[in-house]
């Protein structure tokens, strides 16, 4: 088990520290939701937990069959509704491999990607398209 210590420092910021390395965060509410937007908000941190594993998942895919994955992002965009309760309705993912690699290479890490336990543990309720970009069109900026 994992404990991560939060403290609420007030005006909707609140500071978590990750017990196993001390390392801590702040988040704060958004703008749209009477917060000051000045770090992740709470929503914020499932995409980014979300955009992280599917990476990190696909990273240790890699390292057993030696892929090289540097230079491999992920851009996650959140979109959030209103109704019937403010929740997050999207999650939409682009995943750029920019190394060369084959199409069965590609599958592994697609199918590791969906595999991640953020991506498991989301309610379905939830959206969540994946793009994949490898090679060439990872490496094409204008690719979305």
């Amino acid at each position: 088990m994992v404990k991560i210590q939060i403290r609420y420092e007030g005006d909707l910021r609140c500071h978590a520290t990750h017990g196993p390395s001390s390392v801590s965060l702040a988040t704060d509410a958004p703008i749209d939701n009477q917060g000051r937007g000045e770090s992740f908000s709470p929503t914020d941190l499932v995409a980014t937990a979300l955009g992280t594993c599917m990476l990190t998942i696909m990273g240790i895919v890699a390292r057993r069959h030696d892929w090289d994955l540097r230079g491999a992002t992920v851009e996650v965009e959140k979109g959030m509704v209103a109704t019937p309760v403010r929740r997050i309705g999207s999650l939409g993912v682009v995943i750029r491999v920019p190394a060369e690699l084959d199409p069965k290479a590609q599958a592994a890490l697609e199918n590791a990607a969906y595999t991640c336990p953020v991506h498991k543990s989301l309610h379905p309720d939830i959206q969540i398209p994946v793009r994949f970009l490898f090679g060439a069109a990872a490496r094409d900026a204008t690719a979305v």
